[in-house]
């Protein structure tokens, strides 16, 4: 089996349910950047540290969870021969808060921005933070044009919280220190 179609020689790809759209299309944009962030995730796996490979398990998870989304935005609302598959009762979000609760519980409270970075690990996982962020405006972006699952962009949102607490956790692990933004009045209460 090849895995070229050619339709991309002409700037187009074609989705679930065989529409062929335009590759800077919402729903290419969004999806796409969804396959960025699952990418990115893996990257963070295989290099986390004797410390920090606790988090292999939930990470993988969330890269499976990251495929389901990424195909529920591939998949146009009213396809009748495909439906939307990433889980409506709201487990997969409810893991991301459990583990948001259990991270913020077990590092110093932080009243100020932090800036972005500190060990390897939490690098990587403040830069899936942001990726996480720009995909979660692309997915509004393509609702404000096509229906989508709520539940993946509930999930997307809960997310980049997740990758906030787990790189603040992971600087723990490795015995690095948030560095606090100077300028920054106190936001969180």
């Amino acid at each position: 089996m090849k895995i070229y179609t050619k339709t991309g020689d002409h700037g187009q790809t074609r989705i679930i349910g065989k529409q062929i759209v335009n590759k800077d299309d919402a729903r290419v944009n969004a999806y796409g950047t969804v396959d960025e962030l699952n990418s990115w995730v893996g990257y963070i796996i295989s290099t986390l540290s004797s410390k920090t490979t606790v988090l292999t398990e939930e990470l993988t998870e969330i890269q499976q969870l990251l495929f389901d989304a990424g195909t529920d935005l591939a998949t146009p609302k009213d396809d009748e021969r495909h439906h939307f598959i990433f889980e409506h009762e709201g487990k997969a979000t409810a893991f991301l808060e459990q583990k948001i609760d259990s991270y913020t519980e077990k590092v110093p409270a932080v009243k100020k921005f932090i800036l972005p970075g500190g060990s390897q690990t939490a690098a990587q996982l403040h830069v899936a933070r942001t990726v996480t962020r720009r995909a979660e405006r692309l997915i509004v972006s393509l609702q404000s044009q096509n229906p989508i699952n709520q539940d993946v962009l509930v999930f997307i949102n809960r997310l980049s919280d997740y990758f906030f607490a787990a790189a603040r956790y992971a600087n723990m692990l490795d015995g690095q220190t948030d560095v606090l933004y100077r300028n920054s009045k106190p936001v969180f209460k």
